[in-house]
């Protein structure tokens, strides 16, 4: 590996400096592959501060400073963007005397940076990082060291809240090219989390999301992001159970991000894909928060769920041939609370509705128009959907 200290303050020197960042820049290194290239090179904390206001900071190791050490910059330079964005910053942080590279390498650093800088703006893809080190941050029996050095390593802040995302994509589908994909929608045109890692566990991909404080709130733009990837509107649509759901943990300092995992996980199994055409009959994304004492239902277990009487009564109308359609309606119909609502949900004209879940009531026994029928109907389709 390159290093300073091997090298002459010379023409060759300089010139091997330079190749060295342009290497970075032609392999597409991430910012925080950069900084720490530029620690090892420097042999000092190297440091960037983008336009959005994230920092990276390494140290000759390899390790991410902590945010509670104040950064004394020995040598710096301003990163001008090409493209119209906040300006930036790079530096070194030499305790001494500076060494006799230190400007070329500021400036190459800042070069770089705009460059790679530019590339990510165009790019809003996640950093995957390594999803070995993912998997252990949320593995439930692991040393607390470990942990704590893979929280390092991922770049996440230790003082800073994560929340865990758990994505299940379409049957046949890559979890993982399902989750970035929907997180670079969901950051789109908005300030993006401070960390983003993503590793598949089982089916399932498991996000780690670390927003800077006072961004606007992830659930939206995750709603946002998912309903924006159906496809166009049509009438009497059949939910798809193809399509990808999410489930989102609650916040967790780092070192317990296991417990929003646990959270995420258990909110998926309560989402619901839309609809082929695009009727919003789902809930594609379920938010842990939001449930309250419906998590408590998970706990129950699936068989004992499955051998419901409304729950054995749902399965066996949705499987006559068009039962499918009357447990649709029931769903759009509970969720909106409205007649009205729930045609227009459905695209369809509220007698239309109205005729299906009257089919409803006279498969289930059931009165919709009574509170009692209406929560019956919801917890039936809520053990249901968790008995699947």
């Amino acid at each position: 590996m390159l290093r300073l200290s091997a090298l002459d303050a010379d023409a060759e020197a300089a010139v091997r400096v330079i190749s060295y960042f342009d290497r970075l820049v032609d392999r597409g290194a991430t910012p925080s592959e950069v900084v720490r290239a530029a620690a090892a090179l420097a042999e000092c904390v190297v440091g960037w501060t983008s336009g959005t206001g994230t920092t990276l900071r390494f140290g000759p190791d390899g390790v991410a400073v902590p945010d509670g050490i104040p950064i004394q910059p020995s040598k710096d330079a301003p990163v001008d963007p090409d493209d119209g964005a906040s300006p930036a910053r790079v530096w070194l942080e030499r305790p001494g005397e500076p060494g006799p590279l230190d400007d070329l390498v500021v400036e190459r650093l800042a070069l770089t940076a705009r460059l790679r800088g530019a590339a990510r703006r165009r790019t809003p893809a996640p950093d995957l990082a390594d999803p070995a080190l993912v998997e252990l941050v949320l593995a439930e029996r692991e040393a607390q060291e470990d942990r704590a050095r893979a929280v390092h390593l991922l770049g996440l802040a230790a003082g800073a809240p994560v929340r865990v995302l758990a994505v299940r994509p379409a049957p046949g589908g890559d979890p993982v090219a399902e989750a970035v994909a929907l997180v670079s929608r969901a950051m789109t045109n908005s300030r993006a989390p401070r960390t983003v890692r993503v590793a598949a566990i089982g089916e399932v991909a498991a996000v780690l999301l670390q927003p800077p404080p006072g961004t606007e709130p992830l659930t939206p733009r995750l709603r946002a992001a998912m309903s924006g990837s159906r496809a166009p509107a049509s009438g009497g649509a059949i939910p798809d159970s193809g399509a990808a759901v999410a489930g989102l943990g609650g916040e967790a300092a780092p070192l317990e991000a296991r417990r929003s995992w646990r959270q995420a996980q258990l909110a998926l199994r309560f989402a619901v894909p839309g609809s082929v055409s695009g009727a919003d009959t789902g809930e594609p994304l379920v938010e842990y928060d939001g449930l309250g004492s419906l998590a408590l239902l998970a706990e129950v277990p699936a068989e004992r769920l499955r051998a419901d009487p409304d729950v054995a009564a749902l399965d066996a109308l949705a499987a006559t041939r068009t039962g499918a359609l009357d447990v649709a309606t029931l769903e759009a119909f509970c969720r909106t609370g409205s007649l009205r609502q729930a045609a227009a949900a459905l695209h369809l004209h509220h007698s239309s509705v109205a005729a299906r879940l009257a089919h409803v009531e006279q498969a289930m026994g059931w009165r919709l128009d009574s509170p009692d029928g209406q929560f019956r109907a919801r917890f039936a389709l809520l053990a249901r959907r968790l008995a699947s």
